[in-house]
């Protein structure tokens, strides 16, 4: 669950209103992630936020929205902070609607992952599951990554357009995901259906969409099941192997811990990457000559992968709860309460970053927070970063020409994870590719 599904989901907005206004006229700006204004372009407001009241407090959350760059790290650090959910002073309701709708509450037997527990049952966690994701299990991955970015693209149409992300962004880190784990190629249309549909619970779900989101989640926890005793008997060189098998001083994971840092790898992995690989072609073709340095320099794809995530961050936000009541820089935070964590805003605090409005494929500077920082830090993080990289360099290496092929994008809803729903452009073909000999 997170924080848009809780304001849509058990009334905490009774009376935000008022209070909303009130901030609006104290400070002329509140943090509000609702609205087509915040998709499209939520870095005005962050800004606004940042250079009048950087540590915000939202009668939304409840609690308090931060968006620059050294307070956001800090709350990362703090070990008064927690990211167990259960220290949100609304989880109960949480868990009563799951039980309600006939799902266990999402801390039941272990069944939640890593992302949202503390030490010591994060330390344990993190460190069973990082033996599937040393760098050097994830640079061996580079040359099949590449592989299958090549032929994603030639299967797109021979044409002069494409749609981006049901073609490219989001097949690629699915297909990817889907191999690590070690689901054969004919489940892989399934495999998506359950990733897509999983991701409804974040945002702005209506009850149906969570209905829809644990349905999905409780048939892929079937279908890996199934996997899983294979691979107990028979292991293989994949991800789920390396979970079953994982062990430390005796210790392994439950069946549902298993699980549920399978839905971890699945939707982090695919989300993140699909919505990097967008936000960042969107980001070049609003600044050609960004793309076009990028197309001189190559050798700039790291450092451009790391721009695009700085830019225009794939996770707009995480949040941590306060267990009890505790004062942070001064400002009183009540058990129960959050603190919004805003990481696209911090990205651009320019207190960090030099002419952080601008887009930089040669940015060399601190490292941009959209994969968090601390123990938390996200474990998928350098793949995500290696699929970027031959993502973008096998767009251009494809494409001589790419253009948007509409006025307007519409981007998603999430107000968590940041990216358009389509993205169609229009493209010409290098002579001689596969895709143009189609």
């Amino acid at each position: 669950m997170n924080l848009t599904e809780r304001l849509i989901h058990y009334g905490i907005l009774a009376g935000a209103a008022v209070a909303m206004g009130y901030e609006r006229l104290r400070y002329g700006v509140a943090f509000d992630p609702r609205g087509s204004a915040h998709h499209d372009d939520p870095y005005p407001r962050y800004r606004k936020l940042r250079e009048t009241d950087p540590i915000h407090r939202s009668p939304i959350v409840p609690g308090y929205a931060l968006t620059r760059y050294e307070d956001v790290v800090d709350a990362l650090s703090d070990a008064r902070l927690s990211s167990d959910e259960r220290h949100w002073k609304h989880y109960p309701k949480i868990a009563a609607r799951r039980r309600k709708m006939g799902f266990p509450e999402p801390y039941s037997e272990g069944g939640t992952g890593m992302l949202r527990i503390d030490p010591p049952d994060h330390t344990r966690l993190r460190s069973l599951v990082s033996r599937a994701f040393t760098p050097r299990a994830v640079e061996r991955m580079r040359t099949r990554v590449d592989e299958i970015a090549r032929q994603w693209l030639e299967r797109t149409a021979a044409g002069d357009t494409i749609e981006l992300v049901r073609d490219f962004a989001a097949p690629l880190p699915v297909t990817v995901i889907a191999e690590m784990l070690g689901v054969p190629p004919e489940d892989h249309e399934r495999f998506r259906h359950w990733s897509d549909e999983g991701v409804r619970v974040l945002g702005f779900a209506n009850g149906d969409d969570v209905r829809r989101s644990l349905l999905a989640q409780a048939e892929l926890r079937s279908y890996l099941e199934e996997i899983v005793e294979r691979r107990r008997i028979d292991p293989r060189d994949d991800v789920l192997s390396a979970l079953v098998a994982a062990e430390e001083d005796g210790d392994r994971l439950s069946a549902d811990e298993l699980f549920a840092q399978t839905m971890l790898i699945l939707i982090a992995g695919n989300e993140t990457t699909t919505n990097l690989i967008s936000n960042g072609t969107i980001a070049l073709l609003r600044n050609p000559e960004q793309m076009e340095r990028l197309r001189a320099e190559p050798e700039l794809l790291p450092a451009a992968v790391n721009e695009f995530l700085r830019y225009d961050s794939p996770v707009q936000l995480t949040s941590r709860m306060a267990p009890t009541d505790l004062e942070f820089k001064g400002y009183p935070v009540r058990r129960g309460e959050q603190l919004v964590l805003l990481l696209g805003a911090a990205n651009r605090d320019p207190a960090t970053f030099t002419s952080p409005e601008q887009l930089d494929v040669g940015r060399d500077e601190e490292r941009p927070l959209s994969f968090s920082h601390g123990i938390h830090y996200c474990l998928g993080a350098q793949l995500a970063r290696l699929e970027g990289e031959i993502a973008f360099r096998a767009l251009l290496e494809t494409f001589s020409s790419i253009e948007l092929a509409t006025d307007r994008i519409e981007w998603g809803e999430n107000t968590i994870l940041r990216g358009p729903k389509k993205l169609p452009l229009r493209v010409r073909r290098r002579t001689g590719t596969a895709a143009s000999a189609a």
